[in-house]
């Protein structure tokens, strides 16, 4: 389905870079944030015009922290913002449950996530290529009707993205996986930094700045995520717990002198680290090459 208008409320990093695809096609975009001053950029960045529309759009999209999403939405559907709804947030099974237990409309509502983004945040960090050829998540509920749908996959259209359709718990399954745990996991090893040796930092190569590049994201934002997600994200964080555990017992048996460990024990606590890091290496494989994404 065309779009012709569309609001996006909350102008960060995300929500700016989606103003910045739509207008770009020719969409009149409206943008409006609590912050002024990103609305103020976000328009000087050529993304849309600030304030509201004079007439409902064709759809809103709500580009704010999860625990936001169903508050927002409820605001914006009693002001009839909008003909249809979508939000970005990485995490779809909290606000879905809670749009479903009290959204003045929820059928007008599809949840979405595109998957990108940057560890800077911000108007100023947007991109209107930032979703070309990126999975785009779409999450819609036993009552989405399918003028909203189709409207969110127009929006998807017009960001160069790939639709994706999964269930909202299937989803936050796979992000606890691949975005929220490793986010914490790169903020654990970053925290190192500032807690050991002065001069570790002034020794660290590409591979330590790899790990930690994420750390860098806003971090009451990611707060909210993780939260939000809670249960998945212990989920992963305790199976990696359990494997942890296995790797410091044999770090253990291994620091000990040679003549203090058995040779089959020190055998099988070389295999454990050997496994491990073969493991890790198919794990690797299982992403593809990055740059044929998705």
């Amino acid at each position: 389905m065309r779009i012709r208008t569309l609001a996006v409320v909350g102008t960060g990093l995300i929500g700016t870079s989606v103003a910045l695809a739509a207008s770009g096609r020719g969409v009149c975009v409206y943008l409006a944030d609590r912050d002024e001053s990103a609305v103020r950029t976000a328009a000087v960045l050529g993304a849309g015009r600030p304030g509201p529309p004079p007439h409902p759009v064709d759809l809103a999209v709500l580009a704010v922290p999860p625990s936001q999403i169903a508050p927002v939405l409820a605001r914006e559907q009693a002001r009839g913002l909008a003909l249809s709804y979508t939000d970005v947030a990485s995490v779809k099974v909290r606000p879905q449950r809670e749009i479903l237990a009290g959204a003045p409309d929820p059928a007008a509502y599809v949840g979405g996530h595109p998957m990108a983004g940057r560890e800077r945040s911000g108007p100023l960090a947007a991109r209107a290529e930032l979703f070309q050829g990126r999975p785009w998540v779409l999450t819609p509920t036993r009552l989405t009707t399918k003028p909203a749908f189709d409207r969110a996959l127009g929006l998807v259209a017009l960001c160069g993205a790939v639709p994706r359709v999964m269930r909202a718990r299937a989803h936050d399954d796979a992000v606890a996986l691949t975005s929220h745990a490793p986010h914490l996991l790169a903020s654990l090893m970053a925290a190192r930094l500032s807690e050991g040796p002065v001069a570790a930092a002034r020794l660290a190569g590409q591979g330590l700045r790899d790990v930690t590049r994420i750390a860098r994201g806003d971090s009451r934002l990611w707060g909210d995520i993780v939260e939000s997600n809670a249960a998945a994200v212990a989920g992963v964080l305790t199976r990696l717990q359990e494997e942890l555990a296995a790797v410091l017992a044999a770090l253990s048996d291994l620091a000990e002198p040679n003549g203090g460990l058995a040779p089959e024990a020190r055998g099988k606590s070389r295999h454990t680290l050997v496994d491990l890091l073969e493991r890790g290496i198919a794990g690797v494989g299982e992403l593809g090459d990055e740059r044929a994404v998705p």
